[in-house]
């Protein structure tokens, strides 16, 4: 019971930011004695059920860019997987420092107060311009910085391991001028589908403890409801800048742990 509800609060707070809160639903078994492959691969069905949960409020309320979200997931999986085989040229230590400093000046990035140009698809565009519109909002994205960038994006979380969705956000936003709450619920759909692979991959190998997913999946579901129902009430304004200080935090926990 109380591994649920600590599932609950983790689901409703991550898929407020577009994430799949791997980073804490792993910890927080192996905390309470449960075999490391074991939670982790619990922790990835967890992250499809919070997917799942937030992208049906999404998807509702328009806020999901499907084939945006799937062209970068596509190229972004790729940049993982490179990242992974990659990781063992440079040590931990080095991976976290890296780590903490983008993710840091993505964070003040957001928080800074500055005077947001309106996403727009008017203007001239270009062969690599790709015009969105989702809902009542247009803009426009340029493919020739969004797929080497969401490569990159990629590599960097598949080399210090952590859920894509704390990159593509700011990715999206600051780079690629998306939306944030378009943003938001795009990367709730994405680390739903990244966290699949890594599933299957698991479940193949005979990892995965069914009873106990199933047991945790109700908190997952419902704690996913929630967080994205609070999110598309927010002011896109302040969802910018609470996810900024939640990257910070991120931050702060990775230098923390170099130090140490």
């Amino acid at each position: 019971m109380t591994l649920t509800i600590c599932v609950f609060a983790v689901a409703l707070v991550f898929s407020m930011l577009g994430q799949g809160g791997g980073a804490l639903y792993t910890p927080l078994q192996v905390w309470l004695g449960i075999e490391f492959h074991e939670a982790a691969t619990t922790s990835l069905f967890l992250i499809m059920i919070t997917s799942l949960a937030a992208s049906l409020v999404f998807h509702k309320a328009k806020r999901i860019d499907w084939p945006l979200a799937i062209a970068l997931e596509t190229v972004t999986a790729a940049g993982g997987f490179a990242g992974g085989l990659g990781s063992g040229w440079l040590s931990g230590v080095t991976l976290s420092l890296v780590f903490a400093v983008v993710i840091s000046v993505a964070a003040i990035l957001m928080i800074r107060p500055m005077i947001e140009r309106e996403p727009s698809d008017q203007g001239p565009g270009g062969l690599f311009v790709w015009r969105r519109s989702v809902g009542e909002r247009s803009y426009r994205v340029n493919m020739a910085v969004a797929l080497p960038s969401s490569f990159l994006a990629g590599a960097l979380s598949g080399l210090v391991g952590v859920g894509g969705g704390l990159v593509k956000v700011p990715l999206m936003v600051l780079l690629l001028a998306v939306p944030m709450d378009i943003a938001v619920g795009s990367s709730a759909l994405m680390v739903g589908v990244t966290a699949s692979g890594g599933f299957a991959g698991h479940l193949v190998v005979g990892h995965w403890n069914w009873r106990l997913s199933l047991l945790l999946a109700a908190g997952a579901f419902l704690g996913g409801q929630i967080g994205s129902r609070l999110t598309v009430k927010m002011d896109k304004k302040m969802l910018k800048v609470g996810f900024g200080w939640f990257l910070l935090v991120i931050a702060a926990s990775m230098g923390l742990r170099v130090l140490r």
